[in-house]
């Protein structure tokens, strides 16, 4: 496993996830505070931990710990996904990327998840995202949340999954006060819905800011 470095008076943080897109918005969330972020590659770690957990937090919480044990250092990780009330018991959110089988791509999960809509007009085809996050250190759990995401619908047409790589389901999330998929959204629309990415950042800051102690990294 590479050795860990980071900026003198910052701490490094591994960024808990292989997937590309997931890398970017974690490296975000912790942008501005005393952390140096790196990612499961830079450390030669290539065996991801199972999503255990009967919640996205709960997620969360395992993959941040377990990632932390495997990287020696502090982990920040998340888990999501898409609540469609509308579908009852045959939907269940933290299958969301899993739910069309494993080797599907992001292209057939658009195509199954519209089929399963179809017969859902108007506000039946309500969406809204849950997304937990957790950081850890060496195996303990410091801090985590789960947020709920603004609440749109599931687009009739299907979405350039392409454009969303690592996060598909946004292509497909339409919100029409705006005309416009979740992926396509300005910071500020984001922002109007009270975005739970944005409110997991504040949340992130505050934490480090006023509770997280160094201990020696």
């Amino acid at each position: 496993m590479a050795g860990l470095s980071s900026t003198p008076g910052q701490t490094p943080i591994l960024l808990a996830t292989g997937n590309p897109a997931k890398q970017q918005m974690l490296r975000w969330l912790v942008e501005g505070l005393a952390l140096t972020p790196t990612t499961p590659e830079e450390l030669g770690l290539d065996a991801p931990p199972g999503e255990e957990g009967d919640t996205h937090q709960a997620i969360a919480r395992h993959k941040a710990q377990q990632y932390s044990l495997a990287g020696s250092t502090l982990a920040i990780a998340s888990d999501g996904g898409l609540v469609l009330p509308a579908l009852g018991d045959r939907w269940e959110s933290r299958y969301t990327h899993r739910f069309a089988g494993p080797a599907a791509d992001d292209a057939e999960r658009v195509r199954r998840l519209l089929e399963l809509m179809e017969p859902y007009q108007g506000a039946d085809r309500e969406a809204s995202w849950l997304e937990g996050l957790a950081v850890a250190r060496r195996g303990k759990v410091l801090a985590s949340w789960e947020l709920r995401g603004g609440t749109g619908v599931i687009a009739e047409m299907p979405g350039d999954a392409t454009n969303t790589p690592g996060f598909w389901a946004f292509s497909v999330w339409y919100f029409p006060q705006f005309g416009k998929t979740y992926s396509q959204l300005s910071t500020g629309e984001r922002d109007s819905l009270d975005d739970h990415w944005g409110r997991l950042r504040q949340l992130v800051h505050r934490y480090f800011n006023a509770y997280f102690v160094t201990a020696g990294n």
